[in-house]
């Protein structure tokens, strides 16, 4: 499945059909207060970067992780000093503790919540956004695997310190409406 997701995710990004070619997501900014500003962090499925460039501008050592190759060297060409990885995200992990930061847009797959709780240092923030099965109202094609449970998150993260949660409808950047749910988090 991954050779395929890759193959996809780099057309979309060649053809300009991925949806999201904005700055930063709105969630992150309007929790930048309580990101850190030095050590290391971790975007998974970055895409071509906006997260990424926000926390290197904000003084973080970021290294970006995607699989689709096109929007890897996109996000490296746009921030030479990003720590740019191709990869496999359900098989990625890095060292434990070593990381003061995680940001997860729009990327669902469970399987990495532990290895998120390994990988942040004691203190380490995760910031997470994706959509939630309220989206099968608008678009019931969509498949529920990749979904949020209504309060998932805050369930999935009970034993941290939760900094923000939200769950409903937004419109980010004017796009169309998307049922989603955020989390900011402290780990113990």
């Amino acid at each position: 499945m991954p050779a395929v997701d890759a193959l996809r995710w780099n057309a979309r990004y060649r053809e300009g059909r991925h949806e999201y070619a904005g700055g930063p997501r709105p969630y992150l900014t309007e929790n930048a207060h309580h990101l850190p500003t030095r050590g290391w962090a971790l975007d998974v499925a970055m895409g071509r970067g906006a997260a990424a460039g926000f926390l290197i501008d904000r003084g973080l050592n970021v290294i970006g992780a995607d699989i689709a190759s096109v929007a890897v060297r996109a996000a490296k060409e746009d921030w030479p000093t990003l720590n740019a990885v191709v990869a496999d995200l359900t098989c990625f992990e890095l060292r434990a503790s070593s990381l003061d930061l995680i940001v997860n847009f729009y990327y669902l797959e469970r399987s990495l919540w532990p290895a998120f709780r390994r990988m942040l240092k004691p203190g380490g923030v995760l910031v997470l956004e994706t959509l939630t099965q309220a989206m099968c109202l608008s678009q019931p094609d969509t498949d529920p695997a990749f979904l949020l449970a209504p309060g998932e998150l805050p369930t999935a993260f009970a034993d941290w310190e939760i900094l923000d949660y939200r769950e409903g409808w937004n419109t980010p950047h004017g796009r169309s409406r998307r049922a989603t749910a955020g989390i900011v988090a402290r780990r113990p």
